[in-house]
Formats: structure tokens, C-alpha cells, sequence
């Protein structure tokens, strides 16, 4: 049998877990860095690369700030545009249970 204690022990463990699967752990890489989040206005003369979906969690346990997420996301989005040889990333849809649709463009320098 577990002394009263226990319980109480275990709740704070559970807690500091969450509290820490809450901390936003996606880091833009350096080629991530080189994507600038654009409007649709900014990417008219520029060539469109391809789709990119940004999944991150909303939930755990408890629901996420949408701020936290959404930052998540555009992160998340940026280094995959990096990766496909884009230099710019238009959202396409809002941010729905944690998934983020954008679009990924080369634009030129002028």
C-alpha cells in the first residue's frame, strides 16, 4: 500500500510532464531561417514551389495556446519550404486541430 503521499507525488509528476510537453520544442533551422512568412500580395511575381502542411499538437490533456501552436506551425512550415527550395510561405487555411496548410514560393531578389 502507498502512503498518502503518493498520490499527491504522482499529480505533480503528471503536472511537470504536461508542463513540459507544453514548451514549444520546434527550432527553425538555418535554412527555415531564409523563409519569410508573405502574403498572397508579396508572391504575385514569384514561382510557386508546392503545398506544405504544418502539423503540430493543439492538445495535450488540456488545449494548447493558439498563439504557441500557430507559431509552431508557421515554423514548422518554413523549414519545409526551406527544404523544397522556397524562400517565402503564404498560409492557405486557418489553423484547425493543430494542421496549418501554406503555400511555398521562389521569389527573386529585386
Amino acid at each position: 500500500m502507498h502512503g498518502p503521499n503518493y498520490k499527491l507525488r504522482a499529480l505533480l509528476i503528471m503536472l511537470t510532464a504536461l508542463g513540459v510537453s507544453g514548451c514549444a520544442f520546434v527550432q527553425v533551422t538555418d535554412a527555415g531561417a531564409g523563409v519569410a512568412q508573405a502574403t498572397a500580395t508579396d508572391v504575385v511575381n514569384c514561382q510557386d514551389i508546392g503545398e506544405v502542411v504544418a502539423t503540430t499538437k493543439d492538445k495535450v490533456v488540456v488545449r494548447r495556446g493558439a498563439t504557441k501552436v500557430a507559431q509552431e506551425l508557421i515554423d514548422l512550415a518554413r523549414n519545409q519550404a526551406a527544404s523544397m527550395g522556397a524562400n517565402a510561405i503564404v498560409p492557405t487555411s486557418p489553423v484547425e486541430n493543430g494542421v496549418q496548410k501554406f503555400r511555398a514560393y521562389l521569389c527573386e531578389d529585386n
